[in-house]
């Protein structure tokens, strides 16, 4: 003969979570009328367990600030976000910040068009002042109505400073002169420009130029674009963040939103090599003397 079982045994084969047991004692205390110690003891709960109330937890902050990011740059990741957040003065511990990062799902692999895949790059020596060496070169695209048009990059290889990203349907080397007089009036030049061997910049004139402002043309080899690999990079930076994201209609809005962007990447775009400060941040410690000071 089998006995009825008791209220123990019926509620502890029943339940698993913290929270069906304590919806076991609530339910003990009333239909069965039981105390709240007697129910916990049957449910075997922990009075003070029962009694707990998680608290919770604000993340409105985190995720506004996260969902801003990724809406404007649609390439980063988590570190590149983490950063972002920590040059902008928010104190959030990493954990807490990737919590919220995955909860958004902002882990998930972001669809974007479809491109050749980055070339590989290499380390190259690193400059150790402003205007030792510039890197230049050229990108393309397409407008939606399949226009073709180019971008003329040029960056100091120092502190990996974007100084111009010239946008036109053609830019001969003529061209590439008046950017770089237009970039050299406003900060100076450069001792050497590092550039491929493409027509414009293996044109009489580009050369004639750099020899009558003593300034060095140093080209790579041929098929060795690692040789540029810091401008290499930034045109990766660049296409991913800009070119890949948006479709253009015209060339002012390839104009407008590339300075947009220029000035994005200078001023607030952590670069790892950079100990995770912006170019402008990084050429700002250099010249107050506080470059190898501990972050």
């Amino acid at each position: 003969m089998h006995r009825k079982p008791g209220h123990e045994e019926s509620y502890r084969k029943k339940v698993v979570t913290p929270q069906e047991k304590r919806d076991a004692v609530e339910c003990l205390v009333k239909e069965e009328q039981l105390s709240i110690r007697k129910a916990c003891k049957i449910a075997a709960i922990p009075r003070s367990t029962y009694e707990y109330r998680a608290i919770r937890r604000n993340d409105t902050a985190i995720q506004d600030a996260l969902s801003a990011l990724v809406e404007k740059h649609v390439d980063i990741g988590f570190w590149q976000s983490y950063y972002r957040l920590r040059n902008k003065g928010y104190a959030w511990n990493h954990k807490k910040v990737y919590r919220v990062y995955t909860d958004l799902k902002l882990n998930i692999r972001r669809r974007v068009k479809r491109r050749l895949p980055s070339r590989i790059k290499e380390a190259l020596l690193i400059p150790e002042t402003p205007n030792e060496v510039w890197s230049i070169d050229f990108m393309c695209d397409a407008l939606v109505d399949g226009r073709k048009f180019r971008l003329l990059n040029v960056i100091d290889d120092f502190n990996r400073e974007s100084l111009a990203i010239e946008v036109d349907t053609s830019l001969p080397s003529l061209r590439v002169i008046r950017v770089l007089e237009r970039i050299i009036e406003g900060r100076g030049q450069p001792r050497c420009i590092r550039t491929d061997n493409g027509p414009e910049f293996i044109s009489h004139k580009l050369q004639q130029w750099c020899e009558s402002r003593e300034i060095k043309l140093a080209y790579i080899q041929p098929g060795k674009p690692t040789q540029n690999a810091f401008i290499e990079r930034k045109n990766g930076t660049l296409r991913r963040g800009l070119l890949n994201a948006y479709l253009f209609n015209s060339l002012a809005e390839v104009r407008l939103m590339a300075e947009e962007w220029r000035i994005d990447y200078n001023t607030e775009r952590p670069h790892k090599a950079l100990g995770y400060l912006s170019p402008g941040k990084y050429a700002e410690r250099f010249y107050q003397g506080l470059l190898h000071e501990k972050l």
